[in-house]
């Protein structure tokens, strides 16, 4: 026999988790770091343009 059955079960659950981190990774680097790092940038910029604001009327 080729495989134990609880050698198959150990070999059913590396690739479970195999799969669901190959998938998480991709979310991450697709949609999350994109959105978190746009998201920083349009707050950095509001503040940099309410510093000037501020200059001009101060």
């Amino acid at each position: 026999m080729l495989f134990e059955f609880d050698q198959y079960l150990g070999f059913l659950a590396f690739l479970t988790i195999l799969t669901i981190g190959f998938w998480l990774m991709i979310f991450l680097l697709t949609f999350v770091i994109p959105y978190w790092i746009g998201g920083s940038l349009i707050e950095r910029l509001k503040e940099i343009k309410e510093e000037k604001k501020a200059k001009r009327n101060a």
